[in-house]
């Protein structure tokens, strides 16, 4: 996939090891940068191996205690939550250098995250889906956006798993 900008992720306080194991599965699957979390109820939990594509070997996963610290230089701070005056996914252009920020499983982005963030965008769905799910759908959405996809065999070659040689 060619790169036009970049895309980081910031998730804030995470409660599920697997949620987290399914983040930087799509974050290696959509070519996300890095992804940082803030809590310390991930690090009670990420003993328990959710991440197995091992993505975590070319995409830090970095632990902080405040997400706006580590807003990469250039990126556009952009909040993913079910809050009222937020614009909806389908209508949105994304910047060339984001960082998604995203609430917990459990709960939202209190005032003071949403506060920093340039843009807050919402999923419409009828009811909420899960972290990974909604990161998958910014993740994918943004690709479907860009103008530098890359279609066809070649791509479906280099994705697809060992075990998968059909044709059509």
């Amino acid at each position: 996939m060619k790169k036009d900008g970049f895309a980081c992720l910031g998730l804030f306080n995470p409660k599920s090891p697997s949620n987290v194991g399914a983040v930087m599965r799509a974050a290696g699957c959509y070519g996300a940068n890095s992804v940082f979390y803030t809590g310390n109820r991930y690090e009670h939990a990420k003993k328990f191996v959710t991440d197995t594509k091992k993505v975590h070997q070319d995409i830090p996963l970095i632990g902080t205690e405040d997400l706006k610290k580590v807003i990469p230089l250039g990126a556009t701070p952009v909040a993913i939550e079910l809050i009222e005056g937020a614009k909806p996914l389908t209508n949105y252009i994304h910047p060339k250098s984001a960082f998604y920020v995203f609430g917990p499983e459990d709960g939202s982005l209190n005032k003071e995250v949403l506060s920093w963030c340039e843009d807050v965008i919402y999923i419409p769905t009828q009811g909420c889906m899960n972290l990974a799910a909604t990161v998958n759908v910014v993740l994918y959405d943004r690709m479907a956006k860009s103008a530098n996809i890359q279609l066809g065999d070649d791509v479906i070659r280099g994705s697809r798993d060992n075990n998968n040689k059909v044709k059509i």
